[in-house]
């Protein structure tokens, strides 16, 4: 440890440094979605020609292996002539650096993703190869980058011949020093792209997928755009819908388009997107939607005296069963972050609700029979939230969950009193548990075994999961309640880590665990609460040093950058309750040495969508899940 600090030690990054260095302040991780957010924003840069009238077609070419994509549009083009103050092509400064891009003001773009001339560098200095040819001025020009670089100058390639058309292709190759083995998903860029033309009417998007043999080819657009969908969306939920749908288009500031329908369901699900970005983690955009709705329904309601006597409705039942795609195109959004995963422009909420609230209830008037429907629904939404608080107060009762005193027998708590302080580690196993409870740090950490495998509350009702012993000992430990009585303001511990085997029967035992918290105890999974512990499946020792590896491709990767003269130890771990309570905690309690993964929701309708899938009562749709990935067979541990 140096015993100076000095002018010496003040570290500059320069160019693209920070970006290499920190590449999650930028794209959010170096783990599968950071990889996709690389595409997001090249992708993201040609929907602003879009968006601005300049481009109607884009081209996404996902190469053999994987590891390779190319997106081409046929906008203006990127400027390939001399910055007059930085002496550099502007093609070369855009890709180059940070912060140097056209939408900073309004002369280039009137709305746009992108704004600070960020998103593209980024790509650069995160590719190992990355190469941009333009087409503008009847004439071709091509440069070469590597890792934020310029490799080659801009060189004119069409020679004397005209070039017909106008836009820009970028090609890159993700830096296996910052992704690793990491791969692009087909599956997931052929849905981002295809949701694109459902934002943008009038858009024409080609996806060539040669990773697949023979090469697949897709082509979307559609004209009907969020309305139809709007009506995809449901019929891939599977819930039947009561009234509507309502659609609008409004022009001026903010421009909104907006399609809503009332589901079955008794979730909300809102997805939203601001200058065709998605915004999963809401924002202002959101706030004004939901209370335009809330405003509108009351209005409607009280005016025509629709309520039966003593049912009182509340906000949440209003919008319970909502399906919602919101999408708008705002000046000068403030986004949250990088990644824009959240809209903070705080006008924006009022213009949102001043658009929706009239339009919905003049929809509604004009619409008796649709918004009968939809109040009878909201009623029950009212009435079944009653029961539902009267349910969950009994088993508060009984459970007492705020008080030490009936806490679970099982329970090993920690002596710390403050939740941000202390975590709760739900165990598979008793014998996995004991080791747990030697490992541990006793002053922050609780640990809580559980037998065999839990309920699958996706397929139990609701008396079923309230009388699942297993179950309520987590609530009774976790001291927030269930249900309409749930406090998260009561809750004890600020983690809650799922640490089970690191095999087949654990990964199932933390499905069933994620289906109870997301079903049952939403809020503390959206508000990030849960991780899932990451325990070893390999211990090698070589050359005097232990590694751990979480799989077999960690494994095969450690034993690859071995001395070749090294004859590895290795031990695979047949379960938790193998491991010493020392090893435990230096892989897997201690926080300045484990690994663990926050569970979040990106998107909550594809959730709803695999949870349905995998853990409904419907065999079919699991028979197709796993029909589906039957050639990752592979790779599972079985």
């Amino acid at each position: 440890m140096a015993t100076t600090y000095t002018a010496r030690d003040i570290t500059v990054l320069e160019g693209l440094e920070p970006v290499r260095k920190r590449p999650g302040m930028y794209i959010g991780g170096v783990d599968t979605r950071g990889l996709h957010h690389l595409v997001n924003e090249i992708v993201d840069n040609a929907i602003d020609e879009v968006i601005n009238g300049y481009a109607t077609r884009l081209e996404v070419t996902l190469f053999e292996g994987g590891r390779e994509i190319e997106v081409t549009d046929n906008g203006r083009g990127i400027p390939v002539d001399i910055h007059p103050k930085y002496k550099k092509s502007a093609l070369e400064l855009i890709l180059t650096t940070l912060h140097a891009g056209g939408k900073f003001d309004q002369g280039s773009y009137v709305h746009s993703g992108g704004l600070h001339g960020v998103g593209s560098s980024v790509v650069c200095a995160l590719s190992s190869e990355m190469t941009a040819v333009v087409r503008r001025d009847g004439h071709e020009w091509k440069q070469t980058y590597a890792q934020g670089k310029a490799t080659s100058k801009v060189t004119k390639t069409s020679g004397g011949e005209k070039v017909r058309g106008s836009g820009t292709t970028i090609r890159f190759h993700p830096d296996a020093e910052i992704f690793g083995k990491l791969v692009f998903d087909a599956a997931e860029i052929r849905e981002r792209l295809e949701a694109k033309t459902y934002l943008h009417r009038g858009l024409r998007v080609v996806f060539l997928d040669e990773t697949e043999r023979p090469a697949r080819r897709d082509e979307f657009t559609h004209e009907g755009g969020l309305a139809d969908w709007l009506t995809r969306i449901v019929a891939q939920r599977g819930k039947s819908t009561t009234g509507g749908p309502f659609n609008l288009t409004r022009e001026g500031e903010p421009r909104l388009e907006l399609a809503l329908v009332w589901s079955e369901s008794t979730e909300e699900h809102v997805r939203s997107y601001v200058n065709g970005i998605s915004t999963p983690s809401g924002g202002t955009h959101e706030n004004g939607l939901r209370s335009g709705v809330t405003k509108a329904v009351r209005n409607y309601v009280e005016t025509h005296e629709l309520l039966p006597k003593g049912v009182t409705v509340s906000a949440e039942d209003i919008r319970e069963g909502l399906v919602v795609l919101l999408s708008a195109y705002v000046l000068e959004p403030q986004f949250q972050g990088q990644t824009k995963d959240r809209l903070n422009n705080p006008e924006v909420a009022a213009q949102v609700d001043g658009a929706v609230r009239p339009a919905l209830e003049k929809w509604l008037n004009e619409n008796p029979t649709l918004a009968e429907q939809i109040v009878g629904r909201i009623v029950l939404a009212s009435r079944a939230r009653e029961a539902s608080r009267a349910a969950a107060r009994e088993v508060t009762r009984k459970t007492a969950v705020s008080h030490r005193l009936n806490l679970p027998g099982k329970l090993a708590d920690c002596s710390s009193t403050d939740p941000e302080k202390s975590e709760l580690f739900i165990v598979e196993g008793d014998s996995a548990g004991g080791s747990a409870k030697q490992g541990r740090d006793r002053h922050t950490q609780a640990i809580l075994p559980l037998r065999g495998k839990v309920l699958n509350a996706e397929q139990a009702n609701a008396a079923k999961v309230t009388g699942n012993r297993e179950l309520n000992d987590i609530v009774s430990a976790l001291g927030c309640g269930v249900g309409a009585d749930f406090d998260i303001s009561k809750l004890r511990y600020g983690k809650i880590f799922l640490l089970m085997d690191a095999d087949a029967d654990g990964h199932h035992i933390s499905t069933l665990l994620l289906t109870f918290f997301w079903r049952h105890l939403p809020k503390l999974v959206e508000r990030g609460h849960v991780y899932l512990a990451q325990p070893p499946l390999y211990r090698i020792d070589a050359a005097r040093e232990t590694h751990w590896a979480l799989d077999e491709r960690e494994r095969d990767a450690i034993l690859a950058k071995l001395p070749k003269n090294v004859k590895p130890d290795i031990m695979r771990f047949k379960g938790l309750g193998e491991m010493m309570p020392e090893q435990l905690k230096a892989t897997t309690l201690d926080p300045r040495r484990r690994r663990s993964l926050k569970v979040t929701v990106p998107d909550v309708l594809e959730v709803e969508k695999t949870l349905n899938e995998l853990m409904g009562k419907d065999a079919s749709l699991r028979y197709r899940f796993i029909m589906e990935r039957a050639r990752d067979a592979d790779d599972l541990d079985v």
